[in-house]
């Protein structure tokens, strides 16, 4: 017989061959509890296994992100009843699309409506040279930017989410996230006098894969090719310093990103769906 509990840290064991299944998909969930375990506290959420004797069969995340892991049918119906319990606590569902689709139609009926829905994201990633030549502006974000730098994370945090970053007091926390970023090594910057024209982070980090986000280059700017040679070097440098596999996520909607990443040299690796909230 199947349960639904919490894992805890002699199950870490049993969750790398979940990871092992697909690292591109799993970098964001592999890459903390690798880091800090599946102390709740240390992890900022639990991670739930759908177990069968000692064998974790499948597994999700749930903390700010509500993240499946290799789950099976029978899983996501246990653990949106499981989920369904108590008031929901994440803002969004994120992950392998047929897997987070599947979910949200357990659980909307207690938790709709959705702010939106997207389900058709394309995640790619990027395991060789880059295809354009790097931009040798764009550089490692040091402490000494983040007052520049934090108007352009807010500005694409609105842009890209349809929400902004500060809302409910939230400013200070997202101003720390930046911060945290930067003193990571995580944080790059294309910056002109103090106009920042291209930026990234990466966001999720796995001993195999790296997850970039936030990409932006101010709307002004756009359409010169900032973004080619940006992308380029956030490449070069990750590959180099962080993971050999860099990923990411984007909506299929968005006609200039995937042109630029797949002239950089990405390709597809899967599909994810995000269901925001």
């Amino acid at each position: 017989m199947a349960v639904v509990r919490p894992l805890v840290g002699s199950d870490i064991d049993g969750l790398i061959p979940l990871f092992d299944r697909d690292p591109v998909a799993h970098c964001f969930v592999e890459g903390r509890t690798r880091l800090v375990g599946l102390d709740p506290y240390r992890l900022g959420g639990e991670v739930w296994g759908f177990l069968r004797g000692d064998i974790v069969e499948s597994a999700l995340y749930y903390g700010a992100n509500l993240v499946p892991v290799e789950t099976t049918p029978a899983a996501r119906v246990a653990f949106a009843d499981h989920a369904r319990r108590t008031p929901r606590r994440c803002s969004s569902i994120v992950g392998n699309a047929e897997e987070v689709l599947d979910l949200w139609r357990l659980l909307e009926p207690a938790w709709g409506p959705a702010r939106e829905v997207r389900s058709d994201q394309l995640l790619l990633v990027h395991d060789r040279e880059p295809l354009v030549e790097a931009d040798p502006l764009v550089r490692y974000a040091t402490l000494a930017d983040v007052d520049t730098l934090f108007p352009a994370c807010v500005e694409m945090f609105s842009e890209e989410v349809g929400v902004s970053p500060l809302a409910g007091g939230a400013g200070s926390m997202y101003r720390a996230r930046v911060a945290d970023l930067v003193r990571e090594g995580r944080s790059f910057i294309r910056l002109t006098g103090d106009t920042v024209e291209f930026k990234a982070e990466v966001g999720a980090v796995s001993t195999r894969v790296c997850q970039v986000q936030g990409v932006w280059v101010p709307p002004h700017l756009r359409g010169r090719g900032i973004s080619l040679g940006g992308m380029a070097s956030v490449v070069r440098a990750a590959q180099r310093d962080i993971a050999p596999v860099v990923s990411l996520y984007v909506n299929n909607y968005n006609t200039a990103a995937r042109k630029c990443y797949s002239r950089v040299g990405f390709v597809r690796h899967g599909t994810f769906a995000t269901v925001l909230f």
